[in-house]
């Protein structure tokens, strides 16, 4: 199983958001994509991140915009007049990662209403296991669209790889739920906890590990990632928000 491949056809216009500058393409299969460049500035593993993220939450019964792979030639690069863009096209030529845009959505503050408690529980717990730093209601990358809620941009989590701290380590890493944008339902998180670990099993690790393409991963990283999430499911006592049940 992989992740489906389209190429670039236009670069559209760039999302000036955060510092990795990605950008709305349009693809040969004719989809509008929001390009995540592999020559940005955290480099690939950024891109590692959202697959395993994305697809772990989606494999949960979790809304994610669909990816794909994208080839980004780099003609398109040369003939972007804006030379910080021109660079970051001509810099990241080649596979990058495609994430299905979703018109008319715009960012969840609360204000659509909220979605139902055992769903921000159940993002909660995930954001916790994958150490996602990166949904406050400063920034919640999480978007409305037809009135359902998506979770976007985690390109923030899994960061031991940044390092690669041990996997024990990594494990026993506190989770700072106070910041997060459901931190109010942290107290619920107890009670799904033994449901949601068992429903990640190291197959299905596996298999979303697989979805990142070989171009973007070192040799042996695989099992790497697949040590570390699998040590951090089986010592959950010390992550866990709202304390171990």
């Amino acid at each position: 199983m992989s992740l489906p491949i389209v190429t670039a056809t236009r670069y559209v216009l760039p999302l000036r958001e955060g510092g990795s500058l990605p950008g709305v393409v349009e693809g040969n299969d004719l989809g509008t994509y929001v390009l995540k460049f592999h020559g940005a500035g955290q480099g690939p593993k950024a891109l590692v991140a959202e697959i395993i993220a994305g697809e772990l939450f989606r494999r949960l019964g979790l809304r994610v915009p669909e990816l794909k792979l994208c080839e980004l030639d780099p003609a398109i690069g040369r003939s972007e007049p804006d030379e910080e863009i021109q660079d970051l096209l001509v810099r990241s030529a080649g596979l990058n990662l495609a994430v299905d845009f979703l018109p008319g959505s715009f960012g969840y503050d609360g204000s659509s209403g909220e979605p139902d408690r055992a769903t921000r529980a159940r993002i909660l717990w995930l954001d916790a296991f994958i150490a996602n730093v990166d949904r406050s209601w400063r920034n919640t990358n999480l978007l409305v669209w037809h009135k359902e809620l998506w979770l976007i941009d985690h390109g923030a989590a899994l960061y031991f790889h940044h390092s690669w701290m041990s996997a024990q380590r990594f494990a026993a890493l506190p989770y700072d739920a106070t910041d997060h944008v459901f931190s109010t339902v942290a107290r619920d998180v107890p009670g799904i906890d033994a449901e949601l670990a068992a429903e990640i099993t190291p197959e299905l690790l596996t298999e979303v590990i697989a979805l990142v393409p070989d171009e973007w991963i070192a040799d042996g990283d695989r099992e790497r990632y697949h040590g570390h999430l699998c040590a951090r499911l089986a010592d959950r006592s010390a992550w866990l928000p709202g304390g171990a049940r």
